[in-house]
């Protein structure tokens, strides 16, 4: 996979501008929040439930046969847009710590409510693997 950052747009800060694909599998990823196995929302913060939600589509990518620099997009909605901005640092570490230093094309996007309404933050995603 080929990340695009030109240098006429503003220099990416936890995302790519664009992500180049060829000779893979697309994998297309649902959207996951902060539920644990028995499928009760944990985390009582955004980043706690943003830790959650990326392990889980961690979790569905390897299940899938791929791993994290194979996600070529990365859909965040979120109920709060504000505490996400606050907490984009502390989220950087979380993406870092789970997925590496590669970032996919992102949004973030904010939403009234999710479906489980305890929810902060979804994740929703596709990948090209190998």
């Amino acid at each position: 996979m080929l990340r695009v950052n030109p240098p006429q747009l503003s220099p990416p800060t936890g995302f790519s501008h664009a992500v180049t694909a060829t000779g893979g599998r697309l994998v297309f990823l649902a959207g996951q929040t902060a539920l644990d196995g028995a499928g009760s929302i944990v985390g009582a913060t955004l980043p706690d439930q943003f830790r959650r939600a990326l392990s889980n589509l961690l979790a569905a990518l390897a299940a899938a046969g791929g791993a994290p620099p194979d996600l070529a997009r990365l859909t965040v909605h979120t109920t709060d847009v504000a505490a996400y901005r606050a907490s984009a640092p502390e989220l950087g570490r979380i993406w870092r710590d789970l997925a590496g230093r590669d970032y996919p094309a992102m949004a973030v996007i904010g939403v009234v409510r999710l479906w489980d309404e305890a929810a902060l933050v979804e994740l929703d995603g596709i990948a090209v693997v190998p």
